[in-house]
């Protein structure tokens, strides 16, 4: 059996889709659902068992499906970047991953876990994912902090060479429409352009940076679940990785590929970014691919404007926006 935290979420719940797939139907699914539609994330979904979070310690303990747990995909967390409650993020993103690690290793099960590219912080370091520049990172925010944490619990405890640590950069895909603020902005980027045929930006406020021309490590849903099934299939390859592209486009592109995915001129307007996040926005990510190219895995061809279009062609403009519906 395979045990995903935060199933239904955006990545947990694709992961899910794509296990079901590969004919994987004896998941075990925990997540919370609160007041959102994350519950259409798993419709569709074939699983044995679905657990709050507040219950899986004692699932764990006390039934007999937990020893048949082969494989812990650790997804879950709160990903809000503006999360300013500390203590919630320590509990949420620390001490139950904390735990949950010590039981799959304990247990024997492999353990994979999202940590995540905000550990970089304002990029001044570099993006390298080796182990010497984790303690020396300098994260710009808490949620960026709670992952780095971990990170360094993995680091100092004797479990990097246990687990493997997945550093996500800017993931965009169907099964984000719950995330609000935190969806991607192709996601919320979409509604405008197709109704108005424009995309507001944010202004930059960096002398380096044109309007426009921040830039990101975008990595499509499809791209990053074929990075995670590289590592979930090769188990004895463990560590802490970034999962990007290597590669970075900016605000201004993606901008023009979604009109275009739309058929649309370009109409791009900038508005003054909000300056409660001033000092901790970053203009610039991109994974360093060093680590995992030497674990074997191959460099994918930029298909970046591709990506957006399918996401808007087959997603957001079809009846089935769901990634469980489209094969």
């Amino acid at each position: 059996m395979i045990l995903i935290t935060g199933a239904a979420g955006f990545i947990g719940s694709v992961m899910a889709c794509r296990l079901n797939r590969r004919r994987r139907n004896d998941l075990i699914l925990c997540d919370n659902f609160m007041n959102t539609d994350k519950w259409k994330n798993v419709v569709g979904l074939k699983f044995v068992e679905l657990i709050a979070p507040a219950d899986l310690f004692d699932f764990l303990r006390t039934d007999k499906k937990a020893g048949k747990i082969e494989a812990v995909i650790h997804m879950g967390a709160c990903s809000d970047t503006t999360e300013s409650d500390v203590d919630y993020l320590m509990d949420n993103n620390v001490r139950f991953s904390i735990e949950l690690c010590r039981w799959a290793v304990a247990q024997g099960s492999r353990f994979l876990y999202a940590s995540s590219g905000a550990v970089y912080g304002n990029g001044n370091l570099g993006f390298s994912d080796s182990d010497e520049l984790t303690p020396k990172l300098r994260p710009l925010n808490a949620y960026g902090f709670s992952k780095w944490v971990f990170d360094m619990w993995v680091l100092e405890n004797g479990f990097i060479d246990k687990v493997a640590g997945l550093r996500f950069f800017n993931v965009f895909g169907p099964n984000e429409y719950h995330k609000g603020n935190m969806a991607s902005v192709v996601f919320r980027a979409f509604a405008l352009a197709q109704q108005e045929g424009r995309v507001r930006l944010f202004e930059s406020h960096n002398d380096k940076y044109g309007h426009g021309d921040q830039e990101r490590d975008f990595i499509y849903i499809d791209e990053l679940l074929d990075t995670f099934f590289y590592l979930f299939d090769n188990k004895k390859i463990n560590g802490i990785f970034n999962i990007g592209t290597g590669r970075t486009h900016t605000f201004r592109q993606l901008a023009i590929s979604l009109l275009e995915a739309l058929g649309k001129p370009e109409n791009i307007e900038y508005f003054p970014m909000p300056e409660d996040i001033r000092d901790r926005y970053q203009y610039h990510t991109k994974a360093d691919m060093g680590k995992l190219r030497s674990a074997g895995y191959p460099e994918q061809d930029d298909r970046f404007a591709e990506y957006v279009k399918k996401y808007v062609r087959s997603y957001l403009l079809s009846g089935n926006k769901y990634y469980v519906e489209v094969t």
